[in-house]
């Protein structure tokens, strides 16, 4: 303390904890961002750090500390979560630091330990894409559901579509032609942007996707009443307002109960993971699968979802069988 202050650098308060670091951070350090980011925030550190940490001095934080908090967590708690809280806690003492709460931050010294597997992702197998297909039919979210399997689009960039960014005439006469199709530009993620810069994409749309638009727009302009908000939004409640991920969550799941599958386990976000998989299975390249869901490289398409994409290393090996038989 005395060396702090021959070099006129502002004294750390002595009792100042980590709750308080934390509670700080999440009142004062979260402006601007998305208010689910800032929800989940909430509830990662209110659930897990402050309990645990929270009534130390901050000061008093060590690097061990937080190891073993970590390596307790990981025993329970996914990987995926575990660096969200590293994250939670990382950037609460950063911000007390830049503060003078803190002279460092430990928390950038510790990494984060693997935690256990959390629910892999799944993909329809063709038999089973027919027949959610079929039992969208008729349902509110049949157009969704149709556009999201054909074209592999985020979930999030599906809600926040609108009918200015879709073309469902094309230009036939044009050269060349240009078909049917829709601008992923947006999504619902915070200030609106997409993903990636990669993310920004223009997808053309099979005929089926035209269909099931054309009649989703007829449906739509007939509902409005008198509680219809106009957004411009393609996929809106009953009264024009913008879906959440809870929203489109439970229609799908109401859909899946007209099929085998079991509704409890099914995600929208399957569907994307279909339509990497039936065009792995068809044997479109990776090159040719990462551009429209929007990967920036091949690798992250095969990080992703390496369980979709089907091994298509062994085709070597097979014409080589051939020419030296």
């Amino acid at each position: 303390m005395l060396r702090d202050y021959e070099d006129g650098l502002t004294i750390a308060p002595a009792d100042y904890t980590v709750a308080q670091a934390v509670n700080d951070w999440l009142s004062y350090g979260l402006g601007g961002l998305d208010k689910g980011t800032v929800t989940t925030s909430t509830i990662l550190s209110r659930t897990h750090i402050i309990p645990a940490l929270g009534a130390r001095k901050l000061r008093d934080l060590s690097a061990q500390d937080v190891d073993k908090w970590l390596a307790y967590k990981a025993k329970t708690l996914s990987t995926s979560t575990l660096q969200r809280l590293h994250s939670c806690l990382n950037r609460s003492v950063k911000r007390a630091m830049a503060r003078d709460k803190v002279r460092r931050n430990v928390v950038e010294l510790c990494r984060v330990p693997q935690g256990q597997k959390g629910r892999p992702s799944k993909a329809l197998t063709m038999t089973e894409a027919e027949e959610v297909l079929r039992a969208a039919e008729g349902k509110r979210l049949n157009a969704y559901i149709v556009v999201s399997l054909l074209t592999g689009a985020r979930t999030e960039e599906l809600r926040a579509l609108t009918w200015d960014h879709v073309d469902l005439e094309g230009q036939p006469e044009a050269t060349p032609p240009v078909p049917p199709y829709l601008a992923v530009w947006r999504s619902v993620r915070a200030g609106g942007d997409t993903k990636t810069r990669k993310s920004r994409r223009t997808l053309a749309l099979p005929q089926r996707c035209v269909d099931a638009l054309w009649r989703h727009r007829e449906e739509q302009r007939q509902e409005r009443g008198e509680a219809w908000t106009e957004s411009g939004l393609v996929f809106a409640s009953a009264a024009g307002r913008a879906l959440d991920a809870a929203n489109v969550r439970r229609a799908f799941r109401r859909v899946l109960k007209g099929t085998s599958l079991d509704p409890d386990e099914g995600t929208p976000r399957e569907l994307r993971h279909s339509f990497v998989s039936l065009l792995s299975d068809s044997g479109v390249p990776l090159e040719e699968i990462s551009r429209p869901v929007g990967h920036s490289s091949t690798a992250v398409t095969e990080l992703g979802y390496r369980q979709q994409i089907r091994p298509i290393l062994q085709g070597g090996a097979v014409v080589m069988d051939q020419i030296f038989k």
